[in-house]
Formats: C-alpha cells, sequence, structure tokens
C-alpha cells in the first residue's frame, strides 16, 4: 500500500475511533514500514560494500546470509521476493560449494509455499533441507527444521506427526541444553498450542510454563512477551479472564517499546478476543480495528484469519450482520486458499450462525455440515492417541527421575552399614541360596496368578457392561429406528411402482417430514449416550451463556411446538453464565424441552425460568401437560432406566433422553429432579456451576 493511501484506509478500518487515535495508528504503521525498510536497506548496504571490496568474487558465505536475512523480511511484506532470492541464494551456494546456503535456499521455499497454503511443496522443501543439514552436521538448522515441518503437519490437522517432530527436536535440543534454550522454548511452546487445539488446558498450561523457564533463563524480554500472547489466549479460554488480561497488556507494552509490529498486531488481536470471550463485543471490535490497521501492508494472510473471524463474531454481536458477513467470507475463504483447516472450521462455524440468523437455513446448514466434518476431522483418534501417549510419557519420565532419586539417597545410607555387614550376609546368601529363589518363584508365581485373576475379574464386568450397551443400542435401533425408516422405504416402494397417486403421495409428507425428525433427534441422543457410555466423555468447561444455548433450542423446536399450537417462554429475567460443557448442556436443555412439548396437549404452555443461587444456576423447564404419579418419577432418573413412553400426540421415545440428560448433568457437577402433579403438569430442574464474578467483570 502506498503512502498517501494509509489514512483512507485507517478510516475504514476503524469505526468510531476518534481522529487523534487514527494519526497514532498512522504513525504506528509509518513507523514499522519505516522499520522493515531501515533494515533492508541496512543489508543493501553491506551486499554493496562486498560488491566493491570483492569485485570478481564477491557472492561468497557472507553475501549468501545476507541475501537470506533480506528474503526473511520480505516475507510478511513482498513474498515473491521471497521466492526469488532464495532461488538466487540456491544458485550461488551450488555454485561456491556452500552447502548451509542451499539449506538455508530450501527452508525460504518451504516458507514461501507455506504462506501459499501449498502443504505438499512446502514439506518436499523442508525435508530436503533438513536432509542436507544432517549431512553436514548443522544442529541448529536441523532444530529450526523441526519446528517448520512440525508446524506445516499442524497446519494440515495432522498433530501427530507435528508432535512426533516437536519431541526429536526437544530430544536434539536437550543434549546441549544451555545452548539451545531458545530453540527449547520454541518447542515446549509449539506442544502447548497442539493441547490448546485439542482443548486439553492443564497440559498446555504444563508446557508453557516449561517454555517460560526456558525464556526466564535467556532473560529476553521480547521473546518472554511473546511467550505470554499465547498464554494469555489459553488463559482466556479457561475462563481465568483477569490473569489473560495482565498477560496481554504486559506483551503489548514490550512490543510497543521494542516497536515490534508484527508480534503487537498479534497481541491486539488476542486481546479482541479475550473481550469476544466476555461477549464485550464493542471493545473486542475496538481491538481488532487495532490489529488490523497494523496489518495493513503485511503480507500474512495466516494471521488474518483469525483476526477477520475475531471481526465477524464481534460485529455478530452488536447485531451489525452485514459486516459481520463481509469479515467471516474474508476469514473462510483465506483459510480455503492457503489449506487451513482450523481457520476453515472456525470461519464454517461464524457463517453457519449468520445464515441461520438471516433465515437461510439451507446455507447455514450446508455450512454446519462443514463445520462438523472438518472439526470430525481435527479431533480424530490418532490426534488425541499421540496426546495421550505424550502424558503418559511424561508421567514416566517424572516417576523414573523420582525413583533414582530416592534409591541414591538409600544408598547413601546403606553405605554406612554394607562393611560392617557383608561377612553375614555373605554366609546367609550361601546357605539360603535355594530356598530363597523357591520362595521368590512361589511368590512371583502368586502375585502373577493374582493379578491375572483380578484382571479376569475386571474384564469379565467390562465385557457384561459392554454386552449390555450393545443390547440397548441394538433394542433401540431394531424396535425405535428400524419401524419408521421401514415404513418410510415401503410409501416410496409403493409410490416408485405408480400404487400411490401423487396426491396421496403429498398428503403423507408431514408424517414422512415427523417420522425424519424423529429419527434424527433419536440418533442425536443415541450418538451421544452410545459414546459416553462405551468410551467416556470428556467434559471441557468453559463460560457459556445459558439463555443463549435456550434460545437457540427454542428455535430449534419452533416448529414441532407450532404443531400442537404450544408456546414457549423464556423468562430468564437476566442471562445466566455458567461455567459448563457447551455441547452436553446443550443435549440437556434440547431434551427438556423436547419432552415438555411431547406431553403438553394442544394450546399447551412451556416455560424456562433460572434462579441465582450463591454458586450456581437453578434452571427450570415446566409445562401444562399430562404429569405424572409418584411411581414414575422415582424411576426416571434411576441407573439403567429406560422409559419408553408416548406423548399426548402418539409421539414415541427411547427411554434414552432422561439418562443422557441425568449423565451430561452430573458430568457438569449439577444436579437433575422432577417435581410433578397428575395432570396438572411437571417441571424438571438441574443445576450449573455459575461463572465466578471476578472473571466475568476482568479487563
Amino acid at each position: 500500500m502506498k503512502p498517501n493511501n494509509l489514512i483512507p484506509a485507517l478510516i475504514k478500518g476503524v469505526t468510531r475511533v476518534s481522529c487523534i487515535v487514527m494519526t497514532v495508528l498512522f504513525l504506528q504503521l509509518s513507523h514499522a514500514l519505516k522499520a522493515q525498510q531501515s533494515v533492508m536497506d541496512s543489508i543493501s548496504k553491506k551486499i554493496e560494500q562486498l560488491q566493491r571490496e570483492y569485485p570478481h568474487s564477491y557472492k561468497d558465505s557472507n553475501y549468501v546470509k545476507l541475501r537470506y536475512n533480506l528474503a526473511a523480511r520480505y516475507r510478511f511484506i513482498q513474498s515473491d521476493s521471497l521466492f526469488s532470492i532464495s532461488k538466487e541464494i540456491e544458485q550461488i551456494s551450488k555454485s561456491i560449494a556452500y552447502p548451509k546456503g542451499e539449506v538455508l535456499a530450501l527452508i525460504g521455499y518451504g516458507d514461501y509455499f507455506s504462506d501459499k497454503g501449498e502443504s505438499e511443496k512446502s514439506l518436499s522443501n523442508y525435508l530436503k533441507s533438513f536432509e542436507l543439514a544432517d549431512q553436514i552436521g548443522d544442529t541448529e538448522m536441523k532444530l529450526r527444521l523441526f519446528i517448520n515441518i512440525g508446524q506445516e503437519h499442524s497446519f494440515l490437522g495432522e498433530y501427530e506427526e507435528a508432535l512426533k517432530n516437536y519431541l526429536e527436536g526437544i530430544d536434539l535440543a536437550s543434549t546441549d541444553e544451555d545452548r539451545y534454550l531458545n530453540h527449547l522454548s520454541i518447542l515446549n511452546e509449539v506442544i502447548a498450542n497442539l493441547y490448546v487445539s485439542q482443548k486439553v488446558y492443564d497440559q498446555a498450561l504444563k508446557f508453557f510454563l516449561e517454555a517460560k523457564k526456558y525464556n526466564d533463563k535467556m532473560g529476553d524480554e521480547k521473546i518472554q512477551a511473546e511467550t505470554l500472547v499465547s498464554l494469555s489466549f489459553l488463559l482466556s479460554e479457561m475462563g481465568r479472564f483477569d490473569r489473560a488480561m495482565f498477560d496481554i497488556n504486559k506483551s503489548i507494552t514490550v512490543f510497543e517499546k521494542h516497536k515490534i509490529y508484527d508480534w503487537l498486531a498479534y497481541a491486539y488481536t488476542i486481546k479482541g478476543h479475550i473481550y469476544l470471550s466476555q461477549q464485550n463485543y464493542k471493545w473486542g471490535l475496538y481491538w481488532f480495528n487495532q490489529s488490523k490497521a497494523l496489518y495493513g501492508d503485511l503480507d500474512d494472510d495466516r494471521s488474518k484469519i483469525d483476526l477477520f473471524d475475531g471481526m465477524a463474531n464481534a460485529y455478530f454481536g452488536i447485531e451489525r450482520d452485514s459486516l459481520s458477513l463481509i469479515y467471516a467470507k474474508k476469514s473462510f475463504d483465506i483459510s480455503k486458499r492457503i489449506k487451513s483447516l482450523e481457520g476453515q472450521r472456525d470461519g464454517a462455524k461464524t457463517l453457519y450462525k449468520i445464515y441461520k440468523k438471516q433465515g437461510d437455513h439451507r446455507v447455514a446448514l450446508e455450512y454446519h455440515e462443514l463445520f462438523q466434518s472438518i472439526s470430525d476431522t481435527l479431533s480424530r483418534d490418532g490426534n488425541k492417541r499421540s496426546l495421550s501417549l505424550l502424558k503418559t510419557k511424561l508421567d514416566y519420565n517424572q516417576q523414573k527421575k523420582d525413583l533414582i532419586t530416592k534409591n541414591t539417597k538409600e544408598l547413601a545410607k546403606q553405605q554406612n552399614y554394607i562393611i560392617t555387614t557383608l561377612v553375614v550376609i555373605v554366609a546367609l546368601i550361601l546357605g539360603g541360596i535355594p530356598l530363597y529363589f523357591n520362595q521368590k518363584k512361589q511368590k512371583k508365581l502368586y502375585k502373577e496368578l493374582k493379578k491375572s485373576t483380578q484382571n479376569l475379574s475386571e474384564r469379565e464386568e467390562e465385557l457384561k457392561e459392554i454386552n449390555k450397551t450393545k443390547d440397548k443400542l441394538f433394542s433401540i435401533i431394531g424396535h425405535d429406528l428400524r419401524g419408521p425408516i421401514g415404513a418410510l422405504q415401503g410409501l416410496l416402494t409403493l409410490f416408485s411402482k405408480g400404487e400411490v397417486a401423487l396426491e396421496e403421495f403429498q398428503g403423507f409428507v408431514p408424517k414422512l417430514k415427523s417420522d425424519v425428525d424423529h429419527i434424527l433427534f433419536t440418533l442425536n441422543n443415541l450418538l451421544s449416550w452410545g459414546y459416553a457410555q462405551m468410551n467416556g466423555a470428556n467434559t471441557r468447561p468453559k463460560v457459556v451463556s445459558i439463555s443463549t444455548i435456550v434460545d437457540n433450542n427454542i428455535n430449534l423446536l419452533s416448529e414441532l411446538a407450532a404443531s400442537k399450537d404450544i408456546k414457549i417462554i423464556n423468562k430468564m429475567a437476566e442471562k445466566p453464565m455458567g461455567f459448563v460443557d457447551e455441547n452436553h448442556i446443550d443435549v440437556v436443555i434440547r431434551n427438556l424441552i423436547s419432552n415438555a412439548i411431547k406431553f403438553t396437549p394442544q394450546n399447551g404452555l412451556v416455560t424456562i425460568e433460572a434462579e441465582e443461587n450463591k454458586r450456581f444456576w437453578k434452571i427450570r423447564i415446566q409445562d401444562t401437560g399430562v404429569g405424572m404419579d409418584k411411581k414414575t418419577q422415582r424411576k426416571l432418573f434411576r441407573d439403567n432406566a429406560n422409559l419408553t413412553t408416548y406423548g399426548t400426540n402418539n409421539e414415541k421415545g427411547t427411554g434414552l433422553g432422561l439418562s443422557l440428560c441425568k449423565d451430561m448433568v452430573e458430568r457438569n457437577k449439577g444436579e437433575i429432579w422432577v417435581e410433578s402433579i397428575l395432570r396438572q403438569g411437571s417441571s424438571f430442574y438441574f443445576t450449573v456451576p455459575k461463572v465466578v464474578k471476578k472473571y466475568r467483570n476482568a479487563g
């Protein structure tokens, strides 16, 4: 962007900002460009000096290093120059037999193709560079490439491969820890970010603290500030908003002091996300616009993905949907172009929300299906398994280290007794060797037998539970899904053979839609319940608006309620914020509202209320339905209860819904119960942990 176009761009990018603030932003961006230009001018002058001093053979290793530094500076300003200079470096390095220069050229190619989203070409160049660095024994280059290769696999969602490279890098750097402190810091930080992407926050925090330990040894406040940016995002995701805001402000101060504008822009983006997590959309938008102004002339698409998605969500929060759609499309398009799976996932989720609100359900459904598909890809079992294996490895290493320390101390105590008891020990050994080994063998066999018996009992119990789960799944599939699907197949067969006229077939459409809706609802409950029973379900709490979940489910079930002329009213006086797993509570609310509609006759009423207590919210979903007797109430939430009932319009249920609700509520540290009067209605209650007030007001 030319200088005379900077002010109009800032006016367009920063809304409701005073002229003074815009002037400050203009100066910041000008200083950023001047700083970049100053570095490039300095490098160019050194190259010219080499040309003067060595007119016939100035293209030596020093020249190659300077050209590479220039190429690296061009990476986020003029990416094509990165490629052309890397090509020049490769040619010169080959002509002067300088293999390290060839390594640098291949890294330049890899960076160029990575930024373009061409991961296959990027990885090919990185691997060639690594092979060459290994041949010449350049450990520093190998460490750098472990990071680059791991990052590229991470961009592709291949976290297991990324993790392998990072771990090999840590093993190599640990051979000379004092020399490679910076590499150890980076490697621990990128592993932490892998855990953040999988929402395994406790492990992520451990690796950030490990990176911080190496940063403290180096004593470089700029490096410390870079780590604090990522750490503040993690703390925000954990709901620790006050600490997150403290750390991001600390890093911003350092970047402003040293005029590190690319990191400053990224820090502004993260600060915007912290406000966004607290639903403070206006302040979030303010910091996103600050970041956008600094990114103006930087050719860094990957960083702009999070920025534009954040701006889309901020505009959506203040109900400026047209601008929200523009930035959501920008984020999604960039992600698609450079093949960023995480960016496409987040962009698809944002676009789904926007189109759903606009009433364009077809497009909204397309983006929702895309979001679900990418989320499943990024959460593959292999990725989670590799992270679990890493945790096991770290725990084992720590236990081994503790055992060695303990044994060393015990051996030190025993040394004083060894000499005086040596003769006695030798005599006892000579006389008792046969007996000793016999007893030892018997004890070993007894322990193995006891352990095998215990394992067999445990496996037997597990097998019984698995068989129960299998029988229950088959029963539901056989009776509750096969029936409606068989009826649908039969009707379609008759229609295809001409035995049912079009007019008659159209008369069945409402019934068919009702059956399909029932099948979809049953499948969702079945999958959630089956996964929780057979594999266990991880609970990942975060700050969630209960009222928003209620509104979403009212909209989802509005058509079903309208078919029975039932009114659903959200009477929550204030917006309760819970610290829960959003997906779990969404399942609970959807099932309870669906049940209320099912057992409420024509022209009924369903109301949802929330009561605030000291440490939790008590949610009530009340209907004016048929109610239930005390005996039925006592059976509802028993373990393995499976009450199949029919609604006022003969709607059939699987009996899974309330079992699933009980499981999900208890996983989120809550309780669930019912109060009901026959022929007057029912009230279902459940509790969820409340957000600590200081976190909500942080920042």
